[in-house]
């Protein structure tokens, strides 16, 4: 083992396949390994590169081996596929790893922390509970649909939306009055857990001085600051703004050929999550100036002239992306005095 310059690792939940591959790129191992086994050859193995493919465990594992003194190297699988030959098995896919992390231009993901997880982990909770209760006042509305009471629409709040619903009980049968009092109880439930979410956002972002620094930028608040710091990796990972938000997604898809460029849609294949709420926020800026009846922004005000307002939402959130790779990597506020 003292000739692996790169380590290939196929992850799964119990049993793991390792590929290592000498400074030639010739295959001296391969092994089958469960997780306790897998943890000791990390510790045992002398320096050099574990690849991995970026997907679930792939951050603690890299921390894991990160502290073993090892450089981890995470790669997005759908760059990883098309280095497995013919049949898929573990230990050909982590052969695949192991070659497409010797190519010097692959791109890695960065390894998050313990901290920057948690803070994914609570805007992937409040999602799956936003999710929730969309479902169960779906649910309420097509159950009373059936008995001819029809709800008006209303913004997805669970406590007006349970009143108004009590009011609107009308002659329906017992059973059925039971039955959408359960569901009441677990929309309400689930709305004060996205209320007590809310409040843990908004607290952290005032406690971290990196998020009060982002929301100097109009169209930043303190959601969209702590998005950015819990899912987007080290500013300086990026060699200019305009490579930042390539990776959330704001650049338009290309299919150009023979010289001649054409330009489609956005891609919307980066961090979804972050380029929704700077969208949100571009939207934000553009209804605030449309309030005050003036643009302070000369070239936002020449866009919504030219371009329709969602097409200039977008172009505004690639702005925004921009300038706050820059305002990151700069570590200063948003100069740029433009309220909105």
């Amino acid at each position: 083992m003292e000739n692996i310059h790169i380590l290939g690792v196929d992850l799964a939940k119990r049993t793991f396949a390792i590929c290592g591959a000498d400074n030639q790129g010739y295959v001296k191992l391969r092994q089958k390994l469960t997780r306790p086994q897998f943890q000791k050859v990390l510790s045992e193995l002398p320096p050099c590169i574990v690849a991995m493919e970026a997907c679930g465990s792939a951050h603690h594992w890299g921390r894991v081996a990160q502290a073993a003194g090892h450089d981890v190297r995470l790669i997005p699988a759908l760059y990883v596929k098309p280095f497995v030959k013919r049949h898929k098995n573990d230990a050909l896919d982590a052969e695949a790893i192991a070659e497409a992390a010797s190519r010097p231009s692959m791109r890695t993901v960065a390894v998050k922390d313990e901290d920057q997880q948690a803070q994914a982990m609570l805007f992937r909770t409040r999602e799956m509970f936003v999710r929730q209760r969309t479902q169960l006042i779906n649910a309420v509305r097509a159950h009373l649909a059936e008995y001819g009471i029809v709800l008006p629409q209303q913004r997805r709040n669970g406590r007006l939306f349970a009143e108004r619903c009590r009011s609107e009980f009308g002659s329906a049968p017992e059973a059925v009055i039971s039955m959408v009092e359960a569901y009441l109880r677990q929309i309400e439930a689930v709305d004060r857990e996205v209320a007590e979410l809310d409040v843990k956002i908004k607290k952290g972002a005032l406690h971290n001085a990196d998020a009060r620094r982002l929301q100097t930028m109009p169209g930043i608040g303190p959601m969209s600051a702590m998005a950015i710091q819990a899912f987007c990796p080290p500013a300086q990972n990026f060699r200019k703004g305009r490579h930042f938000a390539a990776w959330l997604g704001l650049v338009p898809r290309q299919h150009s050929t023979g010289g001649k460029d054409r330009l489609g849609r956005i891609t919307k294949m980066g961090q979804r999550d972050v380029r929704k709420l700077l969208i949100i926020g571009a939207m934000s800026v553009i209804s605030a100036s449309e309030r005050k009846g003036r643009c302070d922004d000369p070239w936002l005000a020449n866009m919504l002239e030219k371009r329709p307002r969602m097409v200039v939402a977008v172009a505004l959130a690639n702005r925004m992306a921009r300038r706050l790779w820059a305002m990151m990597t700069k570590e200063q506020n948003y100069e740029i005095q433009v309220t909105a």
